[in-house]
């Protein structure tokens, strides 16, 4: 089967990111179509449209955009007609039937999602947080975090923080390890902030011999023998235990099944309070 080459713009006068997940999404139904796409955001007035449709034209891209103010969108469209290209219209038809639905005249704000939303600004700011608090970097992220997570390595604790911080919750995570005593901090706070993490020792050393492997490590390290590994999780049950957390087993569960069960703790707890 020949493959065939598209290309897409993704023209926005913000960032551009539902579209270009819109796009992405579309494309992926084509397996025999090999898709380029050009994200253009902040796209704010008309002579930026027409040097991008200039370059349009000679790639004969499809035109998918996000944009707030009518009289772009009027005047993409109508050089897009003069040009013979292809357009998706992704905000216009649904501003225009809230519009109708609820007989409101749109703000016509580009951006305005990240200027309102204090939920973004919180993302960002959580995503911050989980970078600067990852394993253990700085205990005294546990006294500020909304949610701790400890185990022992590769039980998931990075991925499962980053996931919660695009859910805006601050998460601090501190690997156990037995020769290494745990930060105080962690016995100083509410044990209902704190989740523990853990996995089958099989599993965990499969992922710990494909780690090894990909660093260009021996796979016979202290890091993936089975002893080794049962000896940390003991050690890891042991200080759970002394917090009085609840724990987690993630063997078999992906990184959004687990969050699920977090927030469900997390807000359990806060409905008893």
């Amino acid at each position: 089967m020949t493959t065939q080459n598209t290309v897409i713009y993704v023209i926005s006068d913000a960032l551009g990111e539902t579209a270009e997940f819109v796009s992405r999404a579309a494309a992926a139904q084509f397996l025999g179509v090999k898709t380029r796409i050009r994200r253009v955001p902040y796209v704010r007035d008309e002579l930026h449209l027409e040097d991008i449709m200039e370059e349009a034209v000679a790639e004969r891209a499809i035109l998918v955009y996000t944009l707030v103010l009518k009289e772009l969108r009027d005047y993409l469209e109508k050089k897009a007609i003069e040009k013979g290209l292809r357009t998706v219209d992704i905000l216009g038809p649904l501003i225009g039937a809230l519009a109708s639905q609820t007989g409101l005249e749109p703000t016509h704000i580009p951006n305005i999602i990240h200027r309102l939303d204090e939920q973004y600004f919180r993302k960002v700011e959580a995503v911050e947080f989980a970078v600067k608090y990852d394993d253990g970097k700085d205990p005294r992220g546990v006294l500020y975090a909304d949610v701790v997570l400890i185990g022992v390595s590769r039980t998931s604790k990075t991925p499962l923080s980053m996931y919660l911080a695009h859910k805006g919750l601050k998460a601090a995570n501190i690997p156990l390890v037995p020769e290494v005593n745990p930060p105080e901090e962690l016995f100083n706070i509410s044990p209902r902030k704190v989740i523990g993490l853990t996995l089958r020792p099989e599993l965990l050393n499969s992922i710990r011999t494909e780690r090894l492997k990909t660093l260009g490590l021996r796979a016979g390290s202290d890091y993936a023998n089975l002893d080794r590994i049962m000896h940390e999780l003991e050690y890891g049950r042991s200080v759970m235990k002394r917090v009085g957390c609840p724990v987690i087993d993630a063997t078999g569960k992906a990184v959004e099944e687990t969050a699920s069960i977090v927030l469900e703790l997390l807000f359990k707890e806060d409905r008893n309070e």
